[in-house]
């Protein structure tokens, strides 16, 4: 089976299992989802929108962000992990935000990975869910998908998002990598994981791993 027609029956598994998908972080504008996924970095996005309501009473204005003492700031984000890098970065992004951009989130792929904490995964999260522009934000689980179901080496994030670009329609990409990530957690989790009884591995799955399971 080809690249291409795997994909396309994957794909529509996804489609059919999840027609609809929320956006994870919970957010108001760009400005608050551009902080969740911030925060979101090696933290879950359950404990993410369990803490954001807490930093959000203090402010959810970049304005007023930026006039926040960054230890305030750490000691609320706290649970997230890597509070003391997080809070400067939230208090430093919300001055350039302020001084540079009129207190806006930019639609714009340089200024946005420009800012302080924001990777390219981030800005591809904000650019798809907060202004629809086409993108496909790699995580930790649609990298695991992607080499288990052999749609991607599995080399880099970098070369997943390419390999998985070129194999779905553009149009696709800002529900499909959120429909990978709730496969990723319902059915194919890193840990436990049985390949034949997953519902695409069992089908698509690299051949290495499943002949690895039999053994």
């Amino acid at each position: 089976m080809t690249k291409a027609k795997k994909a396309k029956e994957v794909h529509q598994i996804l489609d059919n299992l999840y027609p609809t998908v929320p956006i994870p972080l919970d957010h108001t504008d760009s400005y608050t989802l551009l902080v969740a996924v911030l925060l979101s970095a090696q933290c879950t996005d359950v404990r993410v929108n369990k803490v954001t309501p807490h930093l959000w009473a203090m402010t959810d204005k970049p304005e007023e962000m930026m006039h926040i003492d960054a230890d305030d700031i750490r000691k609320i984000i706290r649970p997230c992990g890597l509070s003391p890098r997080k809070s400067k970065a939230i208090k430093e992004l919300s001055r350039i935000l302020v001084e540079e951009h009129g207190g806006i989130v930019p639609q714009d792929w340089a200024a946005l990975e420009a800012l302080p904490g924001v990777g390219h995964k981030t800005a591809a999260v904000v650019m798809s869910q907060a202004f629809g522009v086409p993108a496909f934000p790699v995580d930790t689980h649609i990298q695991r998908l992607a080499y288990r179901w052999a749609l991607s080496t599995g080399k880099n994030v970098e070369k997943t998002e390419k390999d998985l670009k070129h194999l779905f329609p553009e149009e696709s990409w800002n529900k499909l990598h959120l429909q990978i990530i709730f496969f990723g957690r319902e059915y194919c989790p890193a840990r436990g994981h049985k390949m034949k009884s997953c519902p695409i591995c069992s089908v698509y799955g690299r051949r290495s791993l499943l002949k690895l399971e039999e053994s």
